[in-house]
């Protein structure tokens, strides 16, 4: 298993993945990351400055990802943990927290002082992990994300 920078190479394999973790567990499609408009072209998001996206490579095979960017709509110094998909066969082995890990990692090294996150309220393992590495529920959204279907929001200080 490899963790590693995205490639311009990856962009499909990459919105596959995340298509087909909204597709078979059965999330909404509106409102999400699904209906992203970046979700095809995921290198040129994330090659701007001050943002990184990761993807899990194994056997050749592309099978989750998933990065921090500024937080959309917003001037505080903030970023936001964003578009964490992992395939069924990457749950349970300790890759979610290990992106995490990267992901932060590299949040800091932007110079972040917060990461902010949303999620759906069935995605209760990847809350459960997000509390283990610190994050907070908070009342209400940050930023303007646009994701009107993730009425979960967390946040960490860095």
């Amino acid at each position: 298993m490899l963790i590693r920078e995205i490639q311009k190479r990856d962009n499909e394999q990459i919105a596959q993945v995340i298509r087909n973790v909204f597709i078979d567990d059965n999330f909404p499609k509106i409102g999400t990351a699904f209906a992203d408009i970046q979700l095809d072209f995921m290198f040129e998001a994330y090659d701007v400055p001050r943002a990184a996206y990761f993807v899990v490579e194994e056997n050749g095979k592309i099978i989750g990802g998933s990065g921090v960017s500024q937080l959309e709509n917003s001037t505080d110094n903030i970023c936001e943990l964003q578009k964490m998909y992992f395939l069924q066969e990457a749950r349970g082995r300790g890759i979610g927290f290990l992106m995490i890990q990267k992901c932060l990692e590299k949040a800091i090294e932007l110079g972040y002082e917060k990461c902010y996150l949303e999620t759906l309220p069935e995605m209760l393992h990847a809350q459960k992990l997000y509390k283990k590495v610190g994050f907070e529920y908070l009342c209400a959204p940050m930023g303007g994300t646009g994701h009107t279907s993730c009425p979960v929001w967390m946040i960490k200080d860095l």
